[in-house]
Order: structure tokens, then sequence, then C-alpha cells
């Protein structure tokens, strides 16, 4: 039986390798993004934060330190630094008093529309040395590779034309 399963998933091992090891070359591309922008620096855990959020609007603050799999404590000192940084907002909850609902201010947009442009142009220069050939593959390889991690449930951010009220009602059913 394992002689069957080896051939097939050392080609998927070797593939993994090779991601993970894109994944810290980006890290270290987009650490150089975030420290060439104009103050205020933003440390990556707050970053990642405001990717979240920015895509999640609305999301409500237990939500988030559920998909960060962080202590509430933290979570809310991370919202409590970008809150006083003015890119993010806190409002009341709707339908229940005692959650809360994150979004991003428009501050907080162009601070990550200028950290999302220089890792454009890292990108860019970096994709564009890649023969074009390749670059189709390259392209269709990472669009499989998305809509795979992407309907991960530990990946799942949303749900198609859920709101953030919508997905709350579906967790606790």
């Amino acid at each position: 039986m394992t002689e069957r399963t080896r051939p097939t998933s050392e080609p998927v091992r070797a593939a993994a390798r090779q991601v993970q090891g894109i994944v810290e070359l980006l890290d270290i591309l987009w650490e150089q993004a975030r420290s060439q922008t104009p103050p205020p620096y933003i440390p990556a855990s707050q970053l990642r934060v405001m990717c979240i959020v920015d895509r999640e609007d609305g999301i409500r603050m237990r939500d988030l330190t559920q998909l960060l799999g962080a202590a509430p404590p933290s979570v809310s000192r991370l919202i409590d630094r970008l809150q006083a940084l003015g890119f993010v907002e806190r409002r009341a909850c709707p339908d229940s008093r005692r959650e809360v609902l994150l979004s991003i201010t428009p501050a907080g947009h162009n601070q990550l529309a200028r950290i999302r442009e220089l890792r454009d142009q890292l990108l860019h220069q970096a994709i564009a040395a890649v023969p074009s050939s390749q670059r189709t593959a390259l392209t269709d390889g990472l669009t499989s590779l998305q809509h795979t991690l992407l309907s991960q449930p530990a990946l799942h951010l949303a749900q198609e034309g859920a709101t953030p009220a919508d997905r709350h009602r579906e967790t606790a059913a």
C-alpha cells in the first residue's frame, strides 16, 4: 500500500516544500514593502488584522479572534493599537450589545493601498523575469491553489453573498 501512495505523495511534498519556500521569501518582500511605507510602521500582526478586517468588513471581534486563533485580550490590544492609529474602527453590533463589529477606516484603506502597491511592484519585477510560457503555468497553478485553500474550513473567511451578521447566525445555529 505504501508503494502505491509514495509516487503521488512525493510530488505533493515537493510542491508543498516549494510553496513554503516561496511564502518565506514573500514574507521578506512584504517586510521590505512595509518598511518602505511612510510612518507609522505597522507590525506584521497588525497588518494581518487590517487585511482580514478589510476583506471582511463588519467582522465581529469574536470571529476575528477565532480566525486568528489568538486569545481575545491579544486581539483586543491589536485592535486598540490600530484604532489609536486611526486605521480600524469599532462599532456596536446591531443585534447584540455584547459584540463589536470592526471596519477599516479611510486612513486604513489608504495605508493598505500604499503597502499593497509596493508589494505589487516587488512581485511584478520578480514575475516579469519569469519566461512568458512559465508565467501562464504559474498563474494557472496559483489560481488552483488559491481556490483549494479558500475551500478549507479554517480559511473560509466569507460565504458568497453573506453579510457578517448572516455568517454569525449560521455559526450560532
